[in-house]
């Protein structure tokens, strides 16, 4: 009998091809839920910004918005402490010799724990996401934004709100 040995993984060669790759052991490490991993692929400066998020309390409002390693993290661990089964499934990476990167994914989870002000009722999202991010020439992450549809991930978890 022959074995066949495997060719070994050939290292991204182009601008593109090191950004998309980037981005994709991003979401390999968030798929692990391994927060600290995710954060070690960016910048110490690198910016945040979760276009939907804002949690209203009597007062102040808290958006999503400021730097991975202050904002991201911390609403990368309370997504995975209130939605422990918490994943990701990529649908497709896109990225360009500038080191720009679109990925669209679901973001799916059950949730176990109150989010936000989001009781918890066992309710599961399969949430679609766009996320822009920018990988420096370093091979950093130093922007991440992210697009969703809010108010259906609030009605998939049986959160409806009125003014």
């Amino acid at each position: 009998m022959t074995e066949l040995a495997a060719a070994p993984p050939t290292a991204p060669t182009t601008g593109s091809e090191k950004a998309a790759a980037v981005a994709t052991e991003f979401f390999d490490r968030y798929r692990r839920q391994d927060v600290e991993g995710m954060t070690d692929l960016c910048t110490d400066n690198a910016d945040f910004s979760y276009i939907p998020f804002e949690v209203w309390a009597k007062q102040r409002v808290f958006r999503g918005d400021g730097k991975v390693r202050t904002v991201g993290k911390v609403i990368w661990s309370g997504l995975i402490n209130s939605f422990p089964n918490l994943g990701n499934v990529v649908h497709h990476v896109d990225a360009n010799d500038n080191g720009d990167v679109a990925v669209a994914c679901d973001i799916t989870g059950t949730q176990q724990i109150a989010w936000a002000f989001i009781r918890p009722a066992g309710g599961s999202i399969v949430a679609p996401h766009l996320f822009l991010l920018h990988v420096n020439p370093d091979g950093l992450i130093d922007s991440i934004r992210a697009y969703w549809d809010n108010a259906q991930v609030c009605r998939d978890l049986g959160h409806l709100e009125v003014d």
